[in-house]
């Protein structure tokens, strides 16, 4: 079964002319079937992008999969035309009294700035709480894991010495997890990111595991003994050129950044882009999905009680 989006959203287009299996609401709603309801916090300013990465990796699975984007009403989008958020996005007031299967909270580009002081953090927040009652399982991205990582059990983030940036291999810790069936005792995910969360703090909260991390990247998959929030600190969803089209940016900008580790052929940025994450990413979510399939109950309102 595919993932359920409007037919005018840019993704849908995108997607199906890669083959992946999308549908649209028409058609969708003429099945008899109960999808996954699963919502995308997306904070990145350039959203269009973000929500083509996230849904072809939500519809490469034989489960159905209803979506729903959501925007911060506290802050204002410069890199996002109004028409798209109002065409397709929801704010957390609209859909608050509502449950979901699964929520994703994506990475921000604001990671110098303390929690406090970014201008949605109450927002975000209150959105934080929200999933505790009325999400089976929150994945959260990048700096949305760190943001999830201090929230709900203040854990503090620290600024890196330089960017953490290209293609790093990590090491399975938890091979019998739901989350990580299936995966190679190594595997390769592309982080671009200026903060990290120490091991040792992690590891201080009974509650958290670490279920993947790297010699050189840290702690990339986190999760609640019940899975029930997953914080996820690299970007398996990143397309094959992301990392590329960030490192010319910052090139023409004449900002000091170093060529991304284990991306360019040979690291050579005059070479061809080697691909290394594009399998372990589409099982990671797979096997989540999945795992809400077979744990959440059929009715969404028995959350509250779990």
């Amino acid at each position: 079964m595919p993932i359920v989006v409007p037919k005018n959203l840019p993704a849908y287009k995108t997607l199906k002319e890669e083959n992946v299996f999308v549908m649209n609401e028409v058609r969708a709603h003429k099945q008899d079937i109960r999808p996954l309801r699963v919502a995308i916090v997306n904070l990145m300013p350039t959203k269009e992008v973000t929500e083509t990465q996230l849904i072809r990796l939500l519809a490469n699975t034989p489960l159905q999969v209803e979506l729903q984007l959501l925007t911060m009403d506290s802050h204002e989008s410069k890199n996002t035309e109004r028409e798209h958020l109002e065409s397709f996005y929801k704010s957390f007031e609209e859909i608050k009294n509502q449950r979901f299967d699964g929520m994703i909270i994506t990475g921000a580009p604001v990671e110098f700035l303390p929690f406090e002081e970014v201008d949605y953090w109450k927002e975000l927040s209150e959105i934080l709480t929200y999933t505790k009652k009325n999400v089976f399982s929150t994945l959260h991205i990048c700096w949305g894991a760190q943001a999830g990582l201090y929230h709900h059990f203040g854990i503090k983030k620290y600024v890196l010495p330089q960017k953490l940036f290209g293609v790093y291999p990590h090491k399975l810790k938890d091979k019998k997890s739901e989350l990580t069936r299936g995966f190679d005792e190594v595997f390769y995910v592309p982080h671009s990111r200026n903060t990290q969360v120490s091991k040792e703090d992690i590891l201080s909260v009974p509650e958290l595991k670490i279920l993947a991390e790297s010699d050189l990247a840290g702690a990339h998959l986190i999760a609640t003994k019940d899975k029930r929030m997953i914080f996820q600190q690299g970007h398996a969803e990143y397309d094959k050129d992301t990392l590329r089209l960030e490192y010319e940016r910052d090139v023409a900008k004449g900002l000091p950044i170093n060529v991304p580790m284990n991306y360019f052929d040979q690291d050579d940025p005059s070479k061809k882009i080697v691909v290394r994450w594009r399998g372990h990413a589409n099982l990671f979510y797979a096997n989540w999905l999945n795992y809400i399939y077979q744990e959440t109950p059929y009715d969404l309102n028995k959350l509250e009680d779990m």
